[in-house]
């Protein structure tokens, strides 16, 4: 089975981007946690990217827990660098991402909340049951790729701040792209849903283009590109203004109407969980955030780390 051994290739030309991406279903909690090289939520580097400035001088750590559909921890901390500081492993402040030998993914939060900074420490283990996904180009003609790296491991989370150890399912993947999101590429919104025995990511685009869809199971892992929707889907507005869907979908299967985990003017994070299904998806709309007013009120939702 191919696994990852070791990081993909770090971005570093100006207004460039990579982030790694997991997240952990266990019981009644849900975690995510995204290492990110040109922060995709960074304020600082929508306005810095267009000066020159590097991706790794915009570096963050996102953690976030849910317990029954409910927050209980956000970390958004960014950093003025990120550094490999062994072989596979990648630290951001003080929280680590690494590849071992026997394809083990470890993130590793040690960090504060924002905006107050309280202290999390955090880890989530995964150990994927699948091999490593193909890289996949989202729109033709645009420099933004995505590869599922673990799209189905067993998971461990713990959360020793809370005294919390559970163990489920997890999910790992990345983006990365040679321009800032909302230059060209406007948004997107994906689901990820285990089934009792696979994982299935859709991701849907604009401009009418065909949705990607990523299979992970016994089988191995397969990516296609489905036909467009012949039907659109219901959606609504959340007190952001911003449109996300009524309902999530693996395919064709409903799972249920979502619990909203996150609202923001450009960005929303849901989850909706039915008997053995559980699906957990993002809508992004990246030109609402370089809106001045936007990059002003993610301020509040970051705080600025010291390095170790």
């Amino acid at each position: 089975m191919m696994r990852l051994a070791k990081l993909p290739a770090l971005p570093d030309a100006a207004g460039t981007y990579r982030w790694f991406y997991a997240d952990v279903t266990a019981g009644p909690y849900s975690a995510v946690c995204i290492f990110m090289l040109g922060s995709l939520f960074s304020p600082r580097y929508s306005v810095a990217a267009r000066r020159g400035g590097r991706p790794l001088e915009h570096s963050a750590v996102n953690f976030a827990l849910y317990h029954a559909g409910v927050r209980r921890l956000w970390v958004l901390s960014e950093y003025a660098r990120a550094e490999l500081d062994a072989p596979g492993r990648l630290r951001i402040g003080r929280s680590t991402l690494s590849y071992e030998g026997d394809g083990t993914v470890r993130m590793a939060v040690d960090d504060g909340t924002a905006p107050w900074g309280r202290p999390v420490r955090a880890s989530l283990t995964l150990e994927p049951m699948t091999p490593v996904g193909e890289v996949v180009q989202l729109m033709p003609g645009l420099p933004h790729y995505w590869q599922a790296l673990a799209p189905r491991s067993q998971a461990r989370l713990e959360v020793s701040s809370l005294g919390i150890e559970a163990s489920g399912l997890g999910y790992h993947d990345t983006n990365h792209g040679g321009e800032l999101l909302g230059a060209r590429l406007s948004g997107w919104h994906w689901a990820r849903t285990h089934r009792e025995d696979e994982t299935v990511v859709d991701y849907h685009l604009p401009e009418g283009v065909a949705p990607l869809r990523v299979v992970a199971g016994a089988r191995g892992v397969r990516c296609e590109r489905g036909p467009t929707l012949v039907e659109s889907r219901p959606t609504h507005i959340t007190g952001w203004g911003l449109r996300v869907p009524s309902r999530l979908h693996a395919g064709n299967v409903v799972v249920g109407q979502p619990k909203l985990l996150e609202s923001s003017p450009f960005y929303a994070r849901l989850e909706a969980r039915q008997g053995p299904l559980d699906s957990l998806g993002e809508v992004a709309d990246f030109r609402r955030f370089h809106s001045p007013f936007i990059r002003w009120m993610a301020h509040f939702r970051t705080r600025m780390g010291r390095a170790a």
